[in-house]
């Protein structure tokens, strides 16, 4: 080698050296003993450990019983290292749909107390495009995990939808066994109408523009549908939160008082219920939380 060449050898290693320092650290590997919750943060790359997640018992969740039952033999049957599915839970608003995923996350690991603890992680709807990166982080770890996103949903011109739908099955690796993808969205198939109604109008094949955007729904294995609750659900759902909390008051004026919140609302569900079993203990002098 000439001189020159060994100078530009030199001068290369040292501009890779400076260019190193200059680069930030890598993350902190993730301590998944820190807590049974975390949150992705996606700018750092990092997991924040949750220590008080803000749900309620799974028994106080009404008026599901069906996909509540569902929903727990999945996440029993994942954390038990068998086979399991990814789960859209779509529908009415305010129906204990994200209640619900915390609420089995919680009842799966007290019911297996002395078990390796099932971890949840929630990622934000607008950090799905480094939904990869998490994966690569929990992958290899000891530990299973319920990845959970809340009110996932698509706008138009947003592309983000077709990296889900890689991660959840498709790609070189695919979705890791450790790991399984719970989504919550008011609509069935995560696209709004006139996203997939402009697909059809543009496409030259419109049949496959549309199949391209409702697969995505397909991914999930289970689609477990809320719907607005009835009268008697949502009166169900009030007694089971006042006996919960001892509040004490008589039934004809709980049934009166409940009813006439509905009716200020406008509408009767689990997260109205809840609300107004707030208002009520408030008054009443007692503590929920």
């Amino acid at each position: 080698m000439d001189m020159s060449a060994e100078t530009f050898a030199g001068k290369f290693d040292r501009l890779i050296a400076a260019l190193e320092r200059l680069a930030p650290p890598p993350p902190p590997a993730p301590d998944f003993a820190a807590a049974d919750c975390f949150v992705w943060q996606a700018e750092t790359r990092t997991l924040s450990p949750v220590k008080h997640v803000n749900r309620v018992d799974i028994d106080l969740i009404k008026g599901v019983d069906r996909v509540r039952d569902i929903l727990v033999d999945n996440t029993r049957r994942f954390a038990a290292g068998l086979p399991a599915n990814n789960v859209l839970l779509w529908g009415a608003r305010g129906m204990g749909k994200s209640s619900l995923v915390k609420a089995a996350h919680a009842a799966i690991n007290a019911q297996d107390a002395g078990a390796t603890p099932l971890k949840l992680v929630e990622i934000h709807r607008e950090d799905i495009a480094a939904l990869p990166a998490l994966l690569t982080l929990l992958k290899d770890a000891p530990f299973r995990f319920v990845l959970f996103c809340d009110d996932l949903s698509f706008d138009q011109g947003d592309a983000s939808y077709k990296s889900l739908k890689a991660v959840l099955e498709g790609g070189v690796e695919g979705r890791p066994v450790n790991v399984v993808f719970y989504a919550t969205s008011n609509r069935r198939h995560l696209l709004p109408r006139d996203m997939i109604e402009n697909e059809r109008s543009t496409a030259i094949n419109p049949s496959e523009a549309v199949e391209e955007k409702v697969s995505l729904s397909d991914r999930f294995g289970l689609w477990l549908g809320f719907h607005k609750c009835s009268q008697d659900d949502y009166l169900a759902m009030i007694d089971g939160y006042v006996a919960h909390f001892g509040l004490e008051i008589d039934t004809d004026e709980l049934r009166r008082d409940a009813l006439e919140w509905s009716t200020t609302r406008g509408s009767r569900s689990g997260r109205v219920a809840w609300q107004y079993v707030q208002d009520l203990a408030g008054r009443l002098g007692v503590k929920t939380g």
